[in-house]
């Protein structure tokens, strides 16, 4: 594994964000901000590598070090033994050197406010959207002078050459149209769509195409920014994640994926079946031709847990990439109109309806797994807020370092249900496993579930 000793890096811009207050505290920072801060780096220094298992970059680079220096001018980072991949000639590559401070901006903002000046608490559902939206603000990815044009795209980390090729595809058809990409930053269907984009912008003469990159802590070890985003955020966890996607959205297109995927679009029904949420944001299932078995099999799943009124929140289109771009250009369009007449900002959906169930943090631990009601009975939208977070605990455990300890020490997690939702949710389980989308493994390796199934008496 090839290593860069030392390095000293200076703000190529001026970290204009960051108080002198703000640097002085993170100088002498708690070592949990710090050791967050470190991993987050790391993780962004491996974008790239072929190694994305969160746990063997930590193990690979154990040696690694960051100290953030202030300075009466601002401050430096120094780096000890960062993976050599980050760097052409000796320097770093500017991408990287500007995710590194996106990074620390975001971290230490986030612990400033919310430790030191007590400006944001999470205790309401307004609270946490006000949280959301001042965090984006601070990056400057909330823009009020940019008119709609933001498509969300969720898709697999994970996936074969060909759905990565459709997904660019789809990207440049996107980027012709003059439309700006959000992902979560990572490789696979996330990169896919910014790479196509750009290819498209470029083509259109678009110098200021938007290529957004929201992640989070728990995630960012196996979803390194690409190389593509030129935008990029990390929210304090998954919940505000997921709420920062939905907010920015103008319209939300959906790769196939495994169970994180999944979790997303669980997350957004939840919210488009809510009875407060007569507007609409637009969803588009895409992939190749080659993935209709993969949609059949998730509107199956939909259907059988959710009901049949489900399928008016989405359109499956396979196979046509152009038709995809076109209806989220018609769509984009469609909200701009919507929010003009509402006189709605563009910029974030301040009026979307979240449940306070879906905005803080889910923590996957045993009993929490155990006391999700997964039964038929409740209304479609609760039910879909409880299965999220029955998939965010399995990606918790397949991926994260918290959930791979979790099921190290106490075995899988056990989750409880109706026949009926369990039936359903164990089909699509064993056919992402039988896909090899249910976590990053080796083809020949074996995935061990990291949950148990059990029908309520």
């Amino acid at each position: 594994m090839k290593k860069i000793s030392h390095c000293i890096l200076r703000p190529k811009n001026p970290l204009k964000l960051l108080s002198q207050q703000e640097v002085s505290g993170l100088a002498t920072s708690n070592k949990d901000t710090m050791r967050l801060f470190r991993n987050c780096a790391l993780a962004i220094l491996n974008t790239d590598s072929e190694d994305d298992d969160a746990a063997q970059v930590f193990s690979s680079f154990a040696d690694f070090d960051i100290q953030v220096i202030s300075q009466s001018r601002g401050l430096t980072l120094e780096i000890y033994n960062a993976p050599a991949q980050a760097f052409v000639g000796g320097e770093m590559i500017s991408g990287i050197h500007a995710h590194l401070f996106s990074a620390l901006r975001d971290i230490v903002y986030t612990d400033f406010i919310i430790n030191e000046a007590s400006e944001l608490v999470f205790d309401s559902s307004d609270s946490i959207t006000d949280a959301v939206f001042r965090i984006l603000r601070n990056a400057e990815i909330v823009r009020g002078d940019v008119q709609p044009n933001m498509v969300v795209c969720w898709g697999g980390h994970s996936i074969p050459r060909h759905e990565y090729d459709y997904s660019k595809e789809v990207g440049y058809r996107l980027g012709l149209r003059g439309l700006d990409i959000i992902t979560g930053c990572g490789i696979g269907a996330m990169k896919g769509p910014m790479k196509g984009a750009a290819v498209g912008h470029a083509k259109q003469q678009i110098k200021t195409g938007r290529y957004i990159g929201i992640s989070e802590p728990g995630i960012i070890a196996s979803e390194s920014p690409n190389a593509i985003v030129n935008e990029l955020s990390i929210m304090p966890d998954i919940e505000k994640r997921l709420e920062a996607f939905v907010r920015l959205a103008h319209s939300i297109i959906v790769f196939p994926g495994g169970v994180g995927t999944i979790e997303e679009i669980l997350y957004l029904l939840s919210i488009l079946m809510h009875p407060l949420n007569e507007q609409k944001i637009p969803l588009i299932l895409a992939g190749p031709n080659a993935c209709k078995a993969y949609f059949d099999e998730l509107e199956s799943f939909l259907v059988a847990t959710l009901g049949r009124q489900v399928k008016d929140y989405y359109q499956i289109i396979t196979g046509d990439p152009i038709a995809v771009a076109t209806q989220a250009k018609l769509d984009v369009e469609t909200s701009h109109q919507h929010r003009k007449e509402k006189q709605e900002a563009y910029y974030f959906n301040w009026q979307l309806a979240i449940d306070y169930a879906l905005q803080k943090p889910f923590i996957p631990s045993h009993d929490n797994m155990a006391s999700l009601a997964l039964h038929s009975q409740l209304p479609p939208h609760q039910i879909a807020t409880n299965m999220r977070a029955a998939f965010s605990g399995i990606v918790t455990g397949n991926v994260k370092e918290f959930g791979q300890q979790q099921i190290a020490e106490h075995g899988p997690y056990a989750l409880h249900g109706d026949q009926q939702i369990l039936s359903a949710m164990d089909k699509l389980l064993k056919s992402l496993v039988r896909d090899k989308r249910m976590k990053i493994v080796e083809q020949s390796e074996q995935y061990t579930p990291c949950y148990t199934l059990h029908v309520s008496k």
